[in-house]
């Protein structure tokens, strides 16, 4: 099913990613929710060739809750880059239109 929606402006206010989308609706997502959702392979796991997947145990430190900033990725999402270097997470848009 083809997306029909889009980020039209992503911006950090305070401690929320703040996303208006091409619909006209907009999503205010708190940061250190955002960070503990991370869909990468090193904060999610990834399944073996059983599909198993063992979920690795999460740590955060200094800095893990502090967006620096972020890139559009293609046309389908945003990775974010948090102050503890974790760069890897890409949220597809309709993930990040499903947390807000």
């Amino acid at each position: 099913m083809q997306q029909t929606f889009h980020p039209t402006s992503v911006q950090k206010i305070g401690g929320e990613l703040a996303i208006a989308w091409s619909d006209g609706s907009e999503s205010f997502l708190p940061l250190e929710s955002l960070r503990r959702k991370c869909p990468c392979a090193a904060c999610e796991g990834e399944p073996d060739v059983t599909g198993f997947v063992e979920k690795p145990v999460k740590v955060f430190g200094t800095g893990s809750f502090d967006l620096l900033s972020w890139q559009m990725v293609g046309g389908y999402a945003i990775q974010p880059h948090w102050g503890d270097g974790h760069n890897t997470g890409l949220y597809t848009y309709a993930f990040l239109k499903s947390l807000g």
